[in-house]
């Protein structure tokens, strides 16, 4: 009987690794940001570049995505602007991660393809690290 509605109504290829991967943050301490404009994202599926907000009480996050062949840059901007450490977690490959600068622009340029999310380590007015922020999953 499971073979049978498994054939009928597989799950869709990679189901089992995005929830995994999202999984992997349950135990942090983090804020799930939502999308401010989530019609924005379609310029990213497409391969040309596309811009996304997310926000999250007092923190927005803009990111724009642009491909670069097989890997992609990330360009971002943090509000409210500071040296806050940017991780950004790609499936089955290493985080990458870089400091915003103290206007919040930070730049990632060899981002690989694949399930991702952008996770956002916010210092304090001290330099103290303070809550962490996650995107929701996103396909590049």
């Amino acid at each position: 009987m499971n073979r049978l509605v498994y054939e009928l109504d597989a799950p869709p290829p990679g189901l089992v690794e995005r929830i995994q991967f999202a999984v992997a943050l349950e135990n942090l301490d983090v804020e799930v940001a939502r999308w401010e404009r989530a019609g924005s994202f379609a310029g990213v599926r497409g391969g040309s570049p596309g811009t996304i907000t997310f926000t999250v009480d007092n923190l927005t996050l803009m990111v724009n995505f642009t491909s670069t062949g097989a890997r992609h840059r990330i360009d971002g901007w943090l509000v409210p602007a500071g040296e806050h450490t940017v991780e950004v977690r790609v499936a089955e490959h290493a985080s990458s991660t870089t400091t915003a600068d103290d206007g919040g622009r930070f730049v990632l340029s060899d981002v690989p393809a694949g399930t991702t999310q952008i996770v956002v380590h916010l210092v304090n007015a001290r330099g103290e690290r303070g809550r962490t922020v996650v995107t929701p999953t996103i396909m590049l």
